[in-house]
């Protein structure tokens, strides 16, 4: 039967009426069901914090965004205190597949409900603990600390430099000998003083090594590895040259030099694509240094000549050519050698092994 021009126009019309109906259908449905991706964070103190918390919330947020990911943080949840255990049950509950623990020490003390909940894929900051539903990150924050070594060797004039340390795990004892050897690639009679707070963030004990090294050992640079900038502080207030660590710090005079810093954002945004591609057990160290822009030096001080701007670049370019930090002729502080001419000290060793300070390193003991 052949229809009329009126019916014809009819049906194009109710056509198109129910195209446009099945469209919103879809749109409506899509918008309903489709949920946002829950990642968990755990940080040990505050997200307002200026050091190693806020710097990892600031990158780890900004990542979140970029991808359109729901960011959920627990935090003010301390290492070894029975408070990360619940964080996590919580956060498996509020429907987040992806936990990012980002303290040393949490994936040890986690390990039972790490494998209870072998769904989800957890991120560490620490190399030490191994599952198969653990990937370890991390930045090679040593590269930064060697060129922090450069600046410190070339600016002091005593020949003596403290460090204000957490406790010797890898992580530290990597930055310790990096920045050591820095120095002493510039000042060979220069020496590194170690003093340990044997915490990441107590404030008291900070500031009371630090001026035992001020006080007591002649040092006249001083760096630290810690959450907060404790020990800068105390530079300030005691006239002596620092460099900082996390961030550089604002209001301090030109005796502090620069710090070293890491691009959380870049690291965190890689990470999460990773989980979210579905390749969360592909890699299971993610490590990532200067050649991904995620590690560096803050802006220099005025104090700080171009003469050691340029041993700085010299260094950085070698990194960045291929030549790690710990590679050539090293001899530890007992006088053994670890590595020989033309030889590189393995990842594996420095990510779980590195319990050896190179030549140069020495201890506060009082």
């Amino acid at each position: 039967m052949k229809l009329s021009k009126k019916e014809r126009v009819v049906l194009l019309i109710m056509f198109v009426i129910l195209l446009l109906v099945i469209i919103a259908v879809l749109l409506f449905v899509g918008r309903t069901y489709v949920k946002k991706e829950k990642i968990g964070f755990i940080i040990t103190g505050s997200i307002d914090e200026n050091g190693w918390n806020g710097m990892h919330y600031k990158g780890v947020s900004a990542a979140c965004k970029e991808l359109g990911v729901e960011l959920l943080v627990k935090e003010n949840i301390r290492e070894f205190h029975g408070e990360c255990e619940p964080a996590i049950e919580e956060l498996v509950k509020q429907g987040c597949k992806m936990i990012i623990l980002t303290s040393y020490g949490y994936a040890e003390e986690v390990a039972d409900i790490i494998q209870k909940y072998s769904e989800v894929s957890f991120y560490s900051n620490s190399f030490d603990y191994h599952a198969d539903n653990v990937t370890s990150y991390f930045s090679r924050m040593y590269q930064a600390r060697y060129l922090a070594g450069i600046v410190a060797g070339m600016q002091t004039e005593t020949n003596k430099i403290g460090y204000v340390a957490a406790m010797p795990t890898s992580e530290v004892n990597r930055g310790i000998n990096a920045f050591t050897l820095g120095v002493r690639r510039v000042n060979p009679e220069a020496t590194v003083t170690v003093a340990w707070s044997n915490e990441w963030d107590n404030e008291e004990e900070e500031r009371k090594q630090a001026d035992n090294l001020i006080k007591n050992t002649g040092v006249d640079v001083i760096t630290y590895h810690q959450n907060q900038a404790y020990v800068a502080d105390e530079a300030e207030k005691a006239g002596i040259y620092s460099i900082g660590y996390h961030q550089s710090l604002e209001n301090c005079s030109d005796k502090y030099l620069t710090a070293v810093v890491g691009d959380w954002k870049s690291t965190y945004e890689a990470i999460i694509r990773q989980y979210l591609r579905g390749n969360s057990e592909s890699i299971k160290v993610y490590w990532v240094g200067m050649e991904e822009n995620a590690v560096e030096l803050a802006d220099f001080s005025t104090l700080v000549s171009e003469e050691t701007k340029s041993e700085v670049l010299k260094a950085k370019n070698q990194i960045l050519a291929g030549q790690d930090v710990f590679s050539g002729v090293i001899y530890d502080n007992e006088g053994r050698i670890r590595c020989k001419e033309n030889q590189t000290i393995r990842d594996e060793i420095l990510l779980e092994q590195l319990d050896w300070y190179v030549e140069g390193v020495e201890f506060y003991d009082k």
